[in-house]
């Protein structure tokens, strides 16, 4: 099988980790200070908080703008619900903003017009997360005027988009945010097996973020209520989680982030090879935007159905039973039950649903080969036929 995605683990990366194992240390040392502030230079960024997932990083990155019970937060329906549900940890509502046809991405005017309305009639959000769909970065200059604007907070969901630019300047560095997540899972770019990292040039955040990740435990006197009683003192100032980075995780991660330009230009060399292999199929391929350089965790291509004689779901039944692992990048998240039980349904974002009634995700990873590759666009056209 030849899957979509897959982790690229090196000899040296291997090393890394023995080296921890061998050390003083496993969990929260210095080797996780050392990956945050390569991560953070790496971006540009002022700050790095290391955690377990992107999903903490995503939770903790509410919290830290004060999301709370009646709260609202936007975000892209074409995501993975984590992008969603980090609002519902912390009591606050959720609602989409429909995607453009192109990007896949929250589409600038279609958030205009709902924060115009929200505006005469009440529900503008706390906060909007802005999701690089396949590590392709959004329109953040559109978004953050918008935001402005109408005084909300916006986090940038980088989990497919560590290594991608927009403008010029790479994704994570905070121009247009308050704060950027990254996720480190085995089939993103970089891995640190399972984690997350947020990136922000607030110090006021960055200070709050280290708190939440670590049980809202700190041994800081500034931050104490009361008088410290020794150098083993600590107090519980918030309500706090255990979601804390490994040194044998971070280890990992730093190996990989200096691998991480390697890995993008041979996912920018697959992607021109998938492009030219099918430009004549009958189908609607990845979108450049001019102002970005994705980071292409993901090569997703759209089915021109009206041409094509077969569904999507055939069409992908015979790729996987031909051993080619593609798979969909997603199901509109507004059409989960959970979703569904708190008043979404079809219709309410059409555009997210067209794309995901179209869509097909093709193998991409660094260790793909071109041969590998020429079998994958020569079983989608039999596929296709």
């Amino acid at each position: 099988m030849i899957p979509y995605a897959r982790q690229d683990i090196s000899p040296q990366d291997i090393e890394a980790v023995i080296d921890v194992l061998k050390s003083n240390w496993l969990t929260q040392g210095p080797t996780v200070q050392r990956f945050e502030k390569i991560v953070a230079d790496y971006c540009g960024a002022q700050h790095a908080v290391a955690v377990n997932s992107g999903t903490s990083a995503l939770h903790i990155a509410c919290r830290a703008l004060g999301l709370g019970p009646d709260d609202m937060l936007w975000t892209s329906p074409n995501t993975f619900v984590a992008s969603a549900n980090c609002a519902r940890y912390c009591g606050a509502h959720v609602d989409f903003v429909d995607i453009d046809p192109h990007t896949y991405n929250i589409s600038v005017p279609a958030l205009a017009a709902k924060l115009e309305s929200a505006s005469r009639n009440g529900g503008l959000p706390n906060v909007i997360v802005a999701v690089h769909f396949a590590g392709q970065p959004c329109d953040m200059r559109g978004i953050r005027g918008l935001a402005d604007q109408y005084g909300c907070q916006v986090i940038e969901d980088a989990s497919h988009a560590i290594g991608a630019e927009y403008k010029e300047c790479p994704v994570g560095g905070g121009q247009f945010s308050d704060l950027t997540i990254f996720s480190f899972h085995p089939v993103k770019l970089v891995t640190t097996g399972e984690g997350g990292l947020i990136t922000t040039n607030r110090d006021d955040l960055f200070e709050t973020l280290c708190l939440l990740r670590s049980h809202g435990i700190t041994r800081d006197l500034n931050r104490m209520r009361g008088q410290s009683e020794g150098s083993w003192y600590y107090q519980q100032v918030d309500l706090g989680y255990n979601y804390r980075m490994t040194d044998i995780q971070a280890a990992l991660g730093i190996s990989q982030m200096q691998r991480l330009p390697d890995f993008i230009s041979r996912r920018r060399e697959l992607v021109v090879r998938y492009n030219e292999l099918l430009r004549n199929l009958p189908i609607g391929l990845p979108f450049y935007g001019p102002d970005c350089g994705s980071a292409w965790h993901l090569y997703v291509v759209r089915l021109n159905l009206a041409k094509v004689s077969k569904s999507r779901q055939q069409v992908f039944n015979a790729m996987r039973a031909n051993g080619i692992g593609v798979n969909v990048h997603y199901i509109p998240v507004h059409l989960h039950p959970y979703y569904r039980d708190l008043g979404f349904g079809p219709g309410d974002f059409p555009e997210a649903e067209r794309y995901y009634a179209e869509a097909v995700t093709l193998p991409l990873y660094v260790r793909l080969s071109n041969s590998e590759q020429d079998f994958v666009v020569q079983e989608l056209v039999n596929a296709l036929n």
